[in-house]
């Protein structure tokens, strides 16, 4: 029994001992552990204030640009890019002073925003709404190698038919005309398949672009 109590005794004494040894790390491990709890959650906060400030702001954009007021457009939308990056209000706002750029005849900064949201969006749908804006664009630009490596990037079953339409227009441009036929053909295809969406495009437009080239095509072949 002496032995037992020696032995208990020993063992707190040692747990003890082992106590003041490695007190200050145990502390340490619960002090990290709160803190990086309420580390988080202050980031949480941080965020969700910075997104409904961006918000605001875009809101505030629209009503600019709804009001025809450009200059406080352009102004709001610079602010939120350069201010909240880091929210997907800032791509939006890049899309909105993109089209101002090209409805000003700015191209190049219009490229450049676009290109930006292209490669850089979180959101997949912006990312494809910036190549096929981004292609457009450079199809303006006169760089029709350039429209064409866009287009294939934004590839994608869901908008065949735009990619194909587009396509023709760029190869069109480029003056292959065999080649914008073809493209067009393949857009009026994905334009009947009951799961395309038939408002991706002007249907009617499509059809006029393939009854033209199709009715120059043997006019050129017979002068061959």
């Amino acid at each position: 029994m002496v032995d037992e109590y020696l032995s208990e005794r020993e063992q707190a004494e040692q747990l003890r001992h082992w106590f003041r040894a490695n007190w200050i790390w145990m502390f340490t491990g619960v002090a990290l552990a709160v803190g990086g709890w309420y580390g988080w959650q202050w980031w949480q906060a941080r965020e969700a204030t910075r997104s409904l400030e961006a918000e605001t702001q875009f809101t505030g954009m629209l009503s600019a640009l709804t009001a025809n007021n450009a200059e406080e457009g352009r102004r709001i939308g610079a602010e939120i890019t350069a201010g909240y990056a880091d929210t997907p209000y800032a791509d939006q706002a890049a899309l909105l002073l993109a089209r101002m750029d090209v409805e000003g005849g700015e191209l190049a900064q219009a490229e450049t925003r676009l290109a930006t949201v292209a490669n850089g969006s979180d959101d997949p749908d912006l990312r494809l709404v910036a190549r096929l804006r981004l292609a457009r664009v450079q199809l303006a630009l006169g760089r029709h190698d350039d429209a064409l490596a866009t287009l294939e990037a934004a590839r994608q079953p869901a908008v065949d038919a735009r990619i194909e339409d587009l396509r023709g227009d760029v190869l069109l441009a480029r003056g292959d005309r065999a080649a914008a036929l073809e493209a067009y053909r393949k857009a009026q295809a994905a334009v009947a398949e009951p799961s395309m969406d038939g408002a991706q495009v002007d249907a009617e437009l499509l059809g006029l672009k393939v009854d033209e080239l199709s009715a120059a095509a043997p006019a050129a072949q017979a002068t061959e």
